[in-house]
């Protein structure tokens, strides 16, 4: 044997997996197709956002959050109506995955270091319904250092098991095979890529060079999701979202192919829910990218209003950080403007000097830097906009600005080429929305989010504008913001027990084969449902990778 354990993946889940195998003495080959500066996956370039309930975080802000009230609100945004079947296992982990993230996930994180900021944030609002999707609270907890603090100490922890003799790196290494001997997993074979020292997320070679195999007791599988490959991005897309969108951009480097999917299917594992996706309608083009059609999300606070390709303003609940696949749906299916693949926010410099974050650790330097002085003089006491956002305005391809609505308009239209909005037309929904903000009560169903939101502290310092007029000009210029659709996460995947042990189309477990993170939909094919409540992808890692690893080590002793 090469190894008592081979991972087939070297970001988060399988950084965590190694660990929980090498800290009980196990021998690991870590096999990734990128190069040693790839080393944590997509999860580095992440902002870093962790799912925690009734976290100290949360008391102090005097949020008053519960497992039964997590729970509630995962079921309804899950949906789960596959029990008999493809959600069988995916249900027992998500009840699993919620009493961790209500007990033992936070003194997980402290024991290895990652620290959280002290501001928590209210993502996936919902349906404003009590029994629909969405939080009900704020339970978006952000790591000091953001994806990179998450997955720093696992990288660490890698590097000290490989000096001590009890990991190894097979960088290069495309897995284009899984071993199957007597109907069990020994090992895998592949490609041997050619050298390539591409910075992080660069797309790189696919040039071959050799063959390599490898045999181990057992395989964990952790090699991602789907969301770097469009053309399989829209071979799995569900008819329930509508079509997808002709042009698309990507929010994970290239890397993110979903080859092993296809790879563990052949050796025996069944994939579930591969019509589960989450994908981002909030998305823009970055102006300084690392790989092909980098796009960033906006985290948009409450207050810009959201216009179709058309002009016309969304209906609630598609209003901003409230229902991710809920607008995404309205906007794929809508006859009128289906045929369109992007939508507008509107807002002042009043509103993006207070509410817009972007996505990534690239984007956020004073947070991933650990800079609390920074965050403090730039997010809570600053003037002006964070240095970041203010670049993607003046730079970015998506972005224009201008005194009067008309201007706007203008300039908007000259970005698509094609005069759909009507400025009169947007006018009288804007001046709607205005009459609406001159009382702390309102009719509009977004204004009284704004009003909901400023009464929690945490917003009301950082990311909620005080409600004015978008037409005031004190409070302008006014901005206009072109989204398209960014290509994210695979929610469904490998089928897998508590055991992270992958599954059959018998439902037995395949001798020797496990699967954690994405690949296995964050846990048993789908621990998600048809809904993410946010902070959910890094800690699903970490808990999918935390069982595979202590499952495999278990098998192997």
């Amino acid at each position: 044997m090469d190894a008592d354990v081979i991972i087939v993946g070297a970001g988060l889940a399988g950084l965590v997996a190694a660990q929980e195998l090498t800290t009980r003495g196990r021998k690991v080959a870590l096999v990734d197709q990128e190069n040693a500066a790839n080393l944590g996956g997509q999860a580095y370039w992440s902002f870093g956002g962790l799912f925690l309930v009734d976290s100290p975080e949360q008391r102090r802000l005097r949020v008053r959050d519960s497992f039964e009230l997590a729970w509630s609100d995962w079921q309804a945004s899950a949906g789960f109506d596959r029990l008999d079947d493809e959600d069988g296992w995916a249900v027992r982990w998500a009840r699993a995955y919620v009493e961790f993230a209500a007990g033992e996930k936070r003194s997980y994180l402290d024991a290895r270091g990652i620290r959280l900021t002290p501001v928590v944030g209210w993502a996936e609002r919902g349906t404003l319904r009590a029994g629909g999707h969405g939080n009900s609270v704020p339970r978006f907890h952000v790591a000091w250092g953001t994806g990179t603090g998450v997955v720093g100490p696992f990288m660490r922890s890698a590097h000290a098991a490989a000096a001590a003799g009890l990991l190894t790196f097979h960088h290069r290494h495309r897995v284009d095979e899984l071993v199957v001997h007597d109907g069990a997993v020994t090992g895998v074979r592949g490609s041997v890529l050619a050298d390539d020292d591409a910075p992080r997320g660069v797309s790189s070679s696919r040039e071959v060079t050799g063959s390599f195999e490898l045999t181990a007791q057992a395989v964990i599988v952790s090699s991602g999701g789907i969301g770097g490959d469009h053309d399989l991005v829209r071979r799995y897309w569900p008819d329930r979202l509508g079509s997808p969108p002709r042009r698309m951009i990507t929010g994970v480097p290239a890397h993110v192919d979903g080859r092993m999917l296809a790879i563990s299917e052949r050796a025996g594992a069944r994939i579930v829910n591969p019509d589960r996706m989450w994908h981002y309608t909030e998305g823009v083009q970055n102006w300084d990218p690392v790989w092909p059609g980098h796009a960033i999300r906006i985290l948009p606070g409450p207050s810009s209003m959201w216009f179709d390709a058309l002009g016309r303003r969304l209906p609630e609940p598609c209003l901003p950080g409230y229902d991710t696949l809920g607008t995404l749906k309205h906007l794929r299916t809508d006859p009128g403007i289906a045929r369109y693949d992007h939508s507008w926010f509107v807002l002042t410099q009043r509103i993006l000097e207070k509410e817009f974050a972007l996505s990534g650790s690239e984007q956020n330097p004073d947070i991933t830097s650990g800079d609390r002085k920074a965050v403090l003089r730039n997010r809570i006491f600053g003037r002006g906009a964070p240095a970041p956002v203010e670049a993607f305005k003046r730079r970015g391809a998506d972005f224009v600005v201008a005194g009067t609505l008309d201007e706007l308009v203008a300039k908007m239209n000259g970005l698509t080429g094609e005069a759909l909005l009507d400025a009169e037309t947007m006018r009288r929904q804007i001046e709607a929305r205005d009459l609406q903000v001159g009382n702390p009560f309102s009719k509009d169903a977004q204004v009284q989010g704004i009003h909901n939101s400023r009464r929690f502290l945490g917003d009301r310092l950082s990311r909620t504008a005080v409600p004015h007029r978008l037409l005031d000009p004190l409070a302008g210029p006014l901005i206009g913001v072109r989204l398209h659709v960014l290509t994210r996460k695979s929610l469904g995947g490998l089928q897998t027990d508590l055991d992270s042990r992958a599954l059959g189309a018998d439902g037995r477990p395949v001798p020797g084969l496990y699967a954690a993170g994405e690949a296995a939909g964050f846990g048993g094919g789908g621990l998600h449902g048809y809904n993410a409540l946010e902070g959910t992808f890094l800690g699903g890692c970490l808990f999918s990778g935390r069982r595979a690893g202590r499952a495999a080590a278990e098998a192997t002793g």
